[in-house]
């Protein structure tokens, strides 16, 4: 299995998952802009995923998975104690991964990703995640993780996304519960081991 993966981006959080399951995996990074590239072998990364994003999942029998959410779906199908993407909880688990995509990825993307855009994107973004961060916040004032006391698929994904607010200094006092729970999941062996992996000096690596 490979990971097309570029650091500080989405794809950190189907690194963690396949980390927190010790599932072998080998990291290629990319480097994204207009003409990405895989790092390792200069190969033009659209001949993979024709727009440019990552994460990519190269399964073993070549198949590849594009899309965040389906590469952690897949991902958490692989526990098999099923603690990570429980099935009897499936719909309440598809209802954080896609609120995660939707009102919350799409809002921060514009933000970090496109300085080409000038202040606006930061200013409506401010604006749009003050009640979406709160709503999560509520939430996790009586629940250790979104649902409930195991970790799960969603939480390495609101994790990646939901911690661009320190690369944006987006304060999170208005929310200290939220801001609790980033530091509980910042502290799981896992973030560490997957963040070594992807400063690895030939950026690429296996595991």
């Amino acid at each position: 299995m490979k990971l097309y993966y570029t650091p500080g981006t989405c794809s950190f959080a189907a690194h963690l998952v396949i980390r927190e399951l010790g599932l072998p995996v080998e990291l290629q990074r990319v480097r994204i802009g207009p003409n990405p590239i895989v790092v390792g072998d200069g190969r033009d990364y659209r001949q993979l995923s024709p727009l440019g994003y990552v994460p990519l999942l190269e399964l073993d029998d070549g198949r590849l998975l594009r899309e965040g959410v389906a590469i952690l779906s897949h991902l958490g199908s692989q526990d098999p104690s099923g603690r990570i993407a429980p099935e009897a909880r499936r719909i309440e688990l598809l209802s954080w991964l896609t609120y995660i995509a939707t009102e919350l990825h799409k809002t921060y993307s514009p933000w970090l990703f496109h300085p080409e855009y000038g202040d606006q994107p930061g200013q409506v973004a401010r604006e749009r995640l003050v009640p979406r961060l709160a709503l999560v916040d509520r939430h996790l004032a009586d629940h250790p993780f979104l649902l409930g006391e195991d970790f799960s698929i969603a939480d390495a994904y609101l994790f990646t996304i939901a911690d661009w607010s320190r690369a944006l200094k987006l304060s999170l006092d208005a929310t200290p519960h939220l801001a609790a729970y980033l530091e509980r999941i910042r502290a799981r062996p896992s973030v560490a081991e997957a963040l070594q992996a992807e400063r690895a000096p030939q950026a690429q690596a296996a595991a």
